[in-house]
C-alpha cells in the first residue's frame, strides 16, 4: 500500500479546473450573444426556413401568417408572476435572498412549461445564474417567463427578472434564468412571429445545445392523470 507521501500532493490544476472552465465558459457564451453579434448562417437560414414554412400558401404575401401543425406561437407560451419581497426574505446584506428569487423563477418556469406541454415536466438542466442587480426589501419583482425553444419532450423556457423604481416607475432587469424541461410527451414546435422573437428562439437554442448529456425520462417518476 502506497502512503500519501509516495502518492504525493494532489494536483492542483484538476482541483481548480472547474473554475477556468466554468468562467470561460460564460466570457465565450456573453462573447457571442445575440445581443452583440448577428446570428451565424446556420442560425440566419434556420429562422429564415421557419418564416417561410409559415407563410400562407394561399397568398402571395409576407404577412399572412398562418401556424404548421402541431405548433404554437411564441407569444402565447407566456407566464407572468408579481411578487412583493417582504423583509422575512431578506439575507444578511438587508437585500432579498437569492434563493427566494430563484425559486420564484423556478416556480414560474414549471408552471409554463407544465401548461405549455400539458403534462407534469421534469427539469433537467439549470444554466449559469448570474445575479446583475440586488432586489432590495419592499421591491416590486415582475417575473415574465417564456417558451423559447422546443425539440420531441424538451421544452427551453426562459424567465425574465426585473424590479420597479417607485421613484420613476423605471423597471431593471435583475436576472435571466434559462430551465430546460422534459415532458411526459411530445411537444409542440414553438414558432417566433417577429424578429425580436426570433433571437429569442436562437438563444433558446443555444441554451438547449449546451446541455452536454442528453436525459431519458425513468417510467417510474410518470404520474397518470
Amino acid at each position: 500500500m502506497r502512503t500519501s507521501e509516495e502518492c504525493g500532493p494532489p494536483d492542483r490544476s484538476s482541483l481548480l479546473s472547474p473554475i477556468p472552465v466554468n468562467k470561460g465558459r460564460r466570457v465565450a457564451f456573453s462573447s457571442t450573444s445575440l445581443l452583440k453579434m448577428a446570428p451565424n448562417a446556420e442560425e440566419r437560414t434556420t429562422i429564415h426556413e421557419m418564416f417561410l414554412s409559415t407563410l400562407d400558401p394561399k397568398t402571395i404575401s409576407f404577412q399572412s401568417r398562418v401556424l404548421p401543425p402541431n405548433s404554437v406561437w411564441m407569444e402565447n407560451s407566456k407566464l407572468k408572476s408579481l411578487e412583493i419581497c417582504h423583509p422575512q426574505e431578506r439575507n444578511i446584506f438587508n437585500r432579498i435572498f437569492g434563493g427566494f428569487l430563484m425559486r420564484k423563477a423556478y416556480e414560474l418556469g414549471w408552471a409554463t412549461a407544465c401548461n405549455f406541454g400539458g403534462s407534469r415536466p421534469f427539469v433537467v438542466a439549470v444554466d449559469d445564474i448570474m445575479f446583475q442587480k440586488p432586489v432590495e426589501v419592499g421591491s416590486l419583482l415582475f417575473l415574465s417567463s417564456q417558451v423559447c425553444f422546443t425539440q420531441e419532450n424538451y421544452i427551453q423556457v426562459r424567465v425574465h427578472s426585473e424590479v420597479a423604481s417607485l421613484q420613476d416607475k423605471e423597471h431593471m432587469t435583475t436576472n435571466v434564468f434559462h430551465f430546460t424541461f422534459m415532458s411526459e410527451k411530445e411537444v409542440p414546435l414553438v414558432f417566433p412571429r417577429t424578429y425580436g422573437e426570433s433571437m429569442l428562439y436562437l438563444d433558446g437554442q443555444r441554451h438547449f445545445n449546451s446541455m452536454s448529456v442528453p436525459v431519458t425520462l425513468n417510467k417510474e417518476y410518470l404520474v397518470e392523470p
